[in-house]
């Protein structure tokens, strides 16, 4: 199957969507500081007073994130190998 119709089946292998969602639900809200910094900070301190709610607040927020990573491997591994076998 053609890359380019991959990607429309599959939004998650776009460049486009990922880097679109990070943005937009990865940071928000962007301002006093983005929502997924602050949860960061909170389980590094120790995740004291985290309820369920904010525990799935922080996997939404941080999806985006991890998809943005896992593209990342994939196009890396990609390239790495097809420079290997050059």
């Amino acid at each position: 199957m053609e890359p380019q119709k991959v990607n429309q089946i599959l939004p998650f292998n776009s460049w486009r969507f990922v880097i679109l969602m990070t943005l937009a639900l990865g940071m928000a809200p962007y301002f006093p500081e983005p929502h997924i910094w602050g949860k960061v900070r909170w389980i590094a301190g120790g995740a004291v007073g985290m309820k369920l709610v904010d525990w799935g607040d922080f996997l939404m927020h941080g999806l985006p994130w991890i998809l943005l990573i896992r593209l990342g491997i994939i196009q890396g591994r990609k390239r790495f190998r097809a420079s290997a076998k050059n």
